[in-house]
């Protein structure tokens, strides 16, 4: 099919408050502008948007800084040659993305043929009416029969980002592959290794992010795209050792996706519905708004901290304790330095001892007074390994034992704060050197630390006491 003639779809394209805010701002503009891509598919399948797509014959900047300018919203040139920018307009019911570019073709059908799969490749005329459809490569009936299908053969060894995005769209959209589509992924998907590492970690990201991104990462491995993503963790999956297990991993992840879920803002009163879950709530839920402040945090380019965990929760499970492979992971991915330092940290702790040590402020002290906001981390992933270990055979005892232990920990970090993990030093340094007529040294930090935990024990309330005490370490050190 070639057809651009715009024409009812079998089912109506439903849009926003604020695209048509947007459509009726835009009317009288000079330019052709048309909606293309994912926010015309989602139109359809009645899903929110967040990204608008709009394409231009020429001039696509210039488009851009009007629009900015109509809605006084933030404009981003992101690629000049290819004249493509971005405005981030904050409307009512969030943050919308505009994508602004020039045609990658010379005309419209060609553009529309040059795209990944034809569910992407639809159109409307955004300065006319939105209800009709304009659809050359019949990406409707693809809609309908809940198939992704390529535009073009060769469509992927074009692109090969495409074969990871297929996966991500066909667990995010619950769509199957069509076979033709699905051959071309497992020949050419070997070529990511030509695609820009940025690209890669953006589209991979986008999988980390789905509700529940074990079964995209499966279908991933299966085709061997992230052996070519990730060679070095997947080589350690590769050898079957029972604690290096691909399926443990991706059980974890699925864990990990349900505590999440019981400690959103979103959790509905079906969503801890079961044992694991319902303890989970009675003993963490008071610092439920705490624990999602952090899980919202996003890293350079809008990343989530979510993503990150789940990236984690792999490593963790591949190299536990090996800080060394996170950062070459971080490196690979050309994450941020921020990301680098904290996904290391979760790796490097995920097995710290007072994970497994009976509780006493001691343990909280030692655990929280060098990760702070890194536990709390650690602790999810903690959780969320235990139940993949035990999910066969769970006894309710040690998982409510395992539970009290993580709830007394985070009432220490959220509660406890100035007394357990970060208590006001009662003698800083250069009071301990003139009072002990001691240099300088390694000594310093012992005694420090020393003073520190036993002001955390209630050992020791007055600097008098810290000054005894700091005496009596110096008189008989530990071994």
């Amino acid at each position: 099919m070639t057809d651009l003639t715009p024409r009812e779809p079998k089912r109506p394209l439903f849009w926003s408050d604020a695209i048509l805010d947007l459509q009726d701002r835009l009317l009288d503009d000079p330019v052709t502008i048309y909606a293309v891509g994912g926010a015309v598919r989602d139109a359809y399948l009645h899903r929110p948007i967040k990204d608008l797509d709009l394409a231009t014959p020429d001039g696509a900047i210039s488009l851009a800084r009007r629009i900015a300018r109509a809605l006084d919203a933030d404009i981003f040139v992101l690629d000049a040659e290819r004249d493509v920018a971005r405005v981030l307009w904050e409307t009512p019911d969030g943050k919308l993305v505009i994508d602004v570019a020039r045609f990658r073709q010379p005309t419209l059908l060609e553009d529309l043929q040059d795209r990944d799969f034809t569910l992407n490749a639809l159109a409307v005329d955004f300065k006319g009416d939105l209800a009709l459809l304009i659809d050359p490569l019949d990406g409707e009936t693809d809609l309908l029969a809940k198939r992704i299908r390529r535009c073009a053969p060769l469509a992927i060894a074009k692109d090969p980002i495409r074969a990871l995005r297929a996966v991500r769209q066909s667990a995010q959209l619950k769509f199957r592959v069509d076979a033709e589509t699905l051959t071309e992924m497992r020949t050419y998907g070997v070529r990511l290794s030509e695609t820009s590492p940025e690209r890669v970690r953006d589209e991979l990201f986008k999988v980390l992010e789905l509700p529940k991104p074990g079964g995209a990462l499966r279908v991933a491995a299966h085709l061997g795209l992230l052996a070519v993503i990730m060679p070095t963790l997947m080589t350690r999956f590769a050898t079957n050792d029972s604690e290096h297990d691909w399926e443990a991993a991706l059980l974890l992840l699925d864990k990990l996706y349900a505590m999440l879920a019981t400690i959103s803002v979103t959790r509905t009163d079906n969503t801890a519905a079961n044992f694991e879950l319902g303890v989970m709530v009675v003993q963490v839920d008071r610092h439920r708004a705490k624990l999602n402040e952090q899980l919202a945090l996003q890293w350079a380019n809008d990343r989530s901290h979510r993503a990150l965990l789940i990236l984690a929760g792999l490593l963790t499970i591949a190299a536990p304790g090996d800080a060394a492979l996170a950062e070459a992971q971080a490196d690979g991915l050309r994450l941020s330095n921020a990301e680098k330092q904290r996904l290391a940290q979760i790796v490097q702790h995920s097995d710290h001892p007072s994970l497994t040590a009976a509780y006493s402020p001691l343990s909280a002290h030692r655990f929280w007074y060098t990760l702070e906001e890194v536990g709390v981390d650690v602790l999810l992933l903690t959780l969320a390994r235990y139940l993949s270990h035990h999910h066969l055979y769970l006894v309710q005892r040690a998982w409510l034992t395992q539970i009290e232990h993580t709830g007394a920990l985070l009432n220490a970090y959220y509660d406890q704060h100035a007394a357990l993990v970060s208590p006001p030093p009662l003698l800083d340094g250069n009071q301990l050197q003139e009072a002990l007529a001691i240099k300088p040294g390694p000594v310093i930090g012992k005694l420090l630390t020393h003073l520190r935990e036993a002001q955390v024990e209630g050992r020791i309330h007055t600097a008098e006491e810290a000054l005894a005490a700091a005496q009596a370490y110096l008189a008989a050190p530990p071994a």
